[in-house]
């Protein structure tokens, strides 16, 4: 079965290449784009948490993001010495411009499956991300 699931992330990866590749972003900036799409004021450790990634990969990637003026590095108005991130205009109309294409691989993906499927296949990834996470190895 893991194998089965490293083989569909690997499908799902290069398909993302494929689509963002014109925008010269990777699948994993993509994810951290969505991410603070959907949560916005995150500090860099935070987005790694949920981007997947390491501290120094989220760093790295923030950077590049940043240059790229794709995200902003703002102060926190909570904690003047915090720095939070957001999207930027040109981060929101890139995630815009490729949103079609993204919905397009993941209906893909799931074309072989009834809505019914489909909607367990999603509970059934949930509960064992879940799993894992409540269970992290020793």
């Amino acid at each position: 079965m893991l194998y089965l699931i490293k083989q569909l992330e690997l499908a799902v990866r290069s398909r993302l290449d494929e689509l963002l590749r014109p925008e010269s972003i990777t699948p994993l900036q993509y994810t951290a784009l969505t991410v603070l799409e959907r949560h916005a004021d995150l500090s860099t450790a935070a987005l790694a948490r949920n981007a997947f990634v390491t501290d120094q990969s989220a760093a790295d990637m923030v950077a590049v993001l940043e240059e790229r003026g794709l995200i902003a590095r703002l102060r926190d108005p909570a904690d003047r010495r915090r720095r939070v991130l957001r999207l930027t205009e040109p981060g929101v109309a890139l995630l815009d411009r490729v949103r079609d294409q993204v919905a397009a691989v993941e209906a893909g993906m799931l074309a072989p499956l009834t809505d019914r499927e489909a909607a367990a296949f999603r509970r059934y990834v949930i509960a064992c991300r879940g799993a894992l996470a409540e269970h992290p190895p020793h």
